[in-house]
């Protein structure tokens, strides 16, 4: 059973503070990651930009549709999710995890059309020898546009069709998607039936926020779960919480 979680970006980084770890959050989630893997568990974490890789890349004006040509500019916000990622591997390998990077810059691209094509070869290998593979964030060569950034969310919803995942879970900062007096959305079949209450990140996001989320996670097979740090040991256990979304 192939566990996909997504550590947002604002959940194990200050968002209002360029590259800041909250290690606190960090290690938690890390250590909840390490007993689910020392029971048996089979999983794919993926964690967002936060501090790192949006301040950059609002910086630089790129956005998931908003492309450049300065490598440069592509190059630092590689460069500022790779020093983020160093701190997720860290805090796994910390709580016996045995963890290895995947960089969608280098396993990926976006077509013509707008396609995120993103090759799990080597992230199926990895499962299959008792690894973890830990995906993030990145800016992604995309064709007539230079470089466009790929979120965590994207990632997601790549390897969850490829890797026929049975189990998708997206820790944010709120306890699900809210409704209008800010109680979680138990579940959610059609953006919709949640248009009216989406809003936008306080914080920069260049990655749509949870609007965003929504909209890339509906339409999957596999049910996703929107939760928050609290819920994630509930949603190791039993696959559900916070809001599905399906």
């Amino acid at each position: 059973m192939t566990t996909i979680l997504k550590l947002g970006g604002s959940v194990i980084t200050d968002k209002d503070e360029p590259e800041t770890v909250d290690e606190d959050a960090l290690a938690a989630a890390a250590e909840q990651i390490g007993e689910f893997v020392a029971e048996g568990g089979e999983i794919v974490v993926v964690h967002g930009g936060g501090s790192f890789g949006h301040h950059h890349a609002a910086e630089h004006g790129v956005s998931r549709t908003d492309g450049s040509h300065d490598g440069a500019g592509l190059l630092a916000i590689h460069r500022a999710m790779g020093r983020l990622n160093d701190a997720v591997l860290d805090a796994l390998a910390e709580s016996g995890v045995d963890p290895l990077p995947v960089a969608p810059l280098a396993a990926g691209f976006r077509d013509a059309d707008g396609n995120v094509r993103l090759a799990d070869g080597s992230v199926r290998t990895m499962l299959e020898e008792g690894l973890v593979p830990v995906l993030n964030g990145d800016v992604i060569a995309s064709a007539g546009e230079g470089g466009t950034i790929i979120s965590g969310d994207t990632v997601v919803v790549a390897l969850a069709a490829s890797l026929d995942a049975d189990r998708i879970g997206l820790c944010s900062t709120v306890p699900g998607v809210l409704d209008a007096q800010g109680d979680a959305i138990a579940e959610i079949d059609s953006f919709e039936s949640v248009a009216d209450v989406l809003g936008g990140s306080e914080s920069t996001d260049v990655t749509g926020g949870m609007a965003g989320k929504v909209r890339s996670l509906l339409g999957l097979e596999t049910p996703a779960s929107i939760f928050d740090p609290e819920s994630l040991g509930e949603f190791l256990d039993t696959g559900t919480a916070g809001t599905v979304v399906r």
